[in-house]
This record gives structure tokens, C-alpha cells and sequence, in this order.
């Protein structure tokens, strides 16, 4: 497993490499998640790099919900990834989007919030994969049953990869996470000195 020393964007090309090598051993789909399209474009270019003809699936949120019905990935962003291959899926978070505006309305906390901070204990990236793979599974885009790559970040751009086998989020405890190719050693208030390493 490689690990980065601290979270965030500065680790995309490196977590979309690894990403993208063991999608390419599996033969098997890469599914990533990309709001504005900038990690879209880091994943196609190194897909071609490496030579992966596996298919590219990019999961959205459906809204910035506090933008008001606003996306931000614009339309153009979106007909040049389509048109590069790439399959879109635009859904609320599994983990999230229905219970959160319950829990906001009532001041509580609900099950799938708490499985979602549970996730986040090994780190944001591998709450957003396993959230991705699932949406993508629930759109059906990917194979049911099948492990696939998935690829989030901390905040924006990617710093970590798993292999999973996602459920249906109607069934979401039969989700499966095999392997953890890549993901920060530190959580986002931890210090350290910026550095990679691998294990």
C-alpha cells in the first residue's frame, strides 16, 4: 500500500496512477469521483498513458447544495468528458443526501451518517470511494458482484484508491472492500512533513 503523508489534491496523479495499474491488472472498471471534471482529466490522460481501455466512470453529486440547482461541473466540461468516453453518473450521495436533510430538520443523527463517519476513520478518500462505487452500482453502470477500482480524495483532486465490490445501496451492508492500494498515512489536522512513502 502506498501511503501519503498528508491528504489532499497534491497526491492525485500518483493515487490515479495506482488506480488505474491495478484496473488495468483486474481488467476491471475505474470509477472516481470528479464534481468540477479536473480529476476527470488527470484520469483519462494517464488511462491513455498506461494504455487502460477499461471503462472510466466519474460519479457527481447531484447539486452543490449551496448553490441552489447549480452543478459545478458545467455543461461544456461535461459533453467534452462524455465524448472521451467517460460515463457520468449524477446522484445524491448514497451515504448522505436523504438522511441529511432529515438530520439538519431535526437535530439528530441517523445510521447511514454514522456509517459514514465510521468510513471516514480510515480517511475521507475511502468514505467517497466506497460512496462512489456504490452510486455508480445503483445507476447501473458497473457489474453487479464485480470488485472495481475506485478512486476519491480528501477535498478535491484523489489520494486514495481501494478495489471493492460495492452493493446496491438498498443493500449496502453487502458492500466489500478487498484492498487499499493508496490513501494519507494522516488525517487533514495532523502534521507532518509532506512526504511519500511507501509499505
Amino acid at each position: 500500500m502506498l501511503l501519503f503523508a498528508q491528504p489532499g489534491p497534491h497526491n492525485t496523479n500518483a493515487a490515479v496512477a495506482e488506480g488505474i495499474r491495478k484496473a488495468k491488472q483486474l481488467n476491471t472498471d475505474l470509477v472516481f469521483a470528479s464534481s468540477s471534471g479536473a480529476t476527470a482529466k488527470i484520469v483519462i490522460a494517464e488511462a491513455r498513458k498506461q494504455g487502460f481501455t477499461g471503462k472510466l466512470i466519474d460519479v457527481r453529486s447531484v447539486t452543490d447544495v449551496q448553490a441552489r440547482g447549480l452543478n459545478r461541473m458545467d455543461a461544456k466540461t461535461k459533453r467534452e468528458l462524455e465524448a472521451q468516453g467517460v460515463v457520468i453518473v449524477t446522484a445524491g450521495h448514497a451515504l448522505s443526501s436523504g438522511e441529511r436533510g432529515l438530520s439538519r430538520q431535526f437535530s439528530g443523527i441517523y445510521p447511514l451518517e454514522i456509517m459514514a463517519a465510521t468510513l471516514r476513520t480510515l480517511g475521507q478518500g475511502v468514505k467517497v470511494c466506497f460512496e462512489c462505487a456504490v452510486m455508480a452500482l445503483d445507476a447501473d453502470v458497473i457489474e453487479w458482484g464485480k470488485p472495481v477500482v475506485a478512486l476519491g480524495g480528501t477535498a478535491s483532486g484523489a489520494d486514495t484508491a481501494i478495489v471493492i465490490t460495492p452493493g446496491y445501496s438498498a443493500s449496502i451492508l453487502t458492500t466489500r472492500i478487498h484492498e487499499i492500494l493508496c490513501k494519507p498515512a494522516l488525517m487533514p489536522d495532523s502534521g507532518s512533513s509532506g512526504r511519500n512513502s511507501s509499505t
